[in-house]
């Protein structure tokens, strides 16, 4: 499987690249243990992600302190109980989505002196089922997070509704980003990812079309 996976990753990593030179690739690698990823690392790629803090600790710790240039990415709810190794272990975290986990988060970079990046999850239609901050009080939250916090919040992040046309909330994402001035869009999964670059995604997360569908 482990073969099958690289071959993958470089017919995507190819796809992408041809269309542009601007879009970081996490592989999402929840569930799997590294001997499924290591020819990635070994290829040299540095993109990770995870959904679950604990498992994230035990797979990667001590990869990091021989290896760190790789990048781990916090792509699931972010618990705020798990905040204080969430930082310990992340680069990025992709789903800051409250006002009580920005708090958390601010306060735990500062005991370690560590700054990492984030990506704000939008909730476009207020899902009950998802995390993230509502349209109408976005700004706000740029504001709050970027200003009074200094966190280095570097962009925004959405998981369309399924059964949606994603190009439409990935353009309105676009709008948003630009209108608070982040450079940085986190939106497409393996079915979507070709239509998030299209619409300016910077950071695709692609997990089953690069290691298979997980049983």
């Amino acid at each position: 499987m482990s073969i099958h996976a690289l071959e993958n990753f470089k017919k995507i990593d190819d796809i992408v690249k041809k269309v542009s030179n601007k879009v970081n690739i996490i592989a999402i690698t929840k569930t799997y243990p590294l001997e499924i990823i290591n020819p990635l690392i070994d290829f040299g790629h540095l993109d990770y992600g995870e959904n679950r803090v604990k498992e994230a600790i035990i797979k990667w710790s001590d990869l990091l302190k021989k290896k760190n240039d790789l990048k781990i990415h916090m792509v699931g709810n972010l618990q705020t109980n798990k905040a204080k190794d969430a930082v310990s272990i992340f680069s990025y975290i992709h789903s800051l989505d409250s006002e009580k986990l920005a708090n958390i988060l601010s306060k735990e970079e500062k005991a370690i002196n560590k700054k990492i990046k984030y990506f704000i999850q939008v909730n476009f239609d207020n899902e009950k089922q998802k995390s993230g901050i509502s349209v109408d009080l976005l700004d706000d939250f740029v504001k709050f997070t970027k200003n009074d916090l200094t966190l280095d919040v570097v962009g925004l992040m959405c998981i369309p509704p399924v059964n949606s046309n994603p190009g439409l909330y990935f353009s309105a994402l676009k709008k948003m980003a630009n209108k608070n001035k982040l450079s940085e869009l986190s939106m497409g999964m393996s079915n979507d990812y070709k239509e998030a670059i299209d619409h300016g995604a910077t950071f695709i997360r692609i997990g089953s079309s690069i290691f298979g569908q997980r049983i």
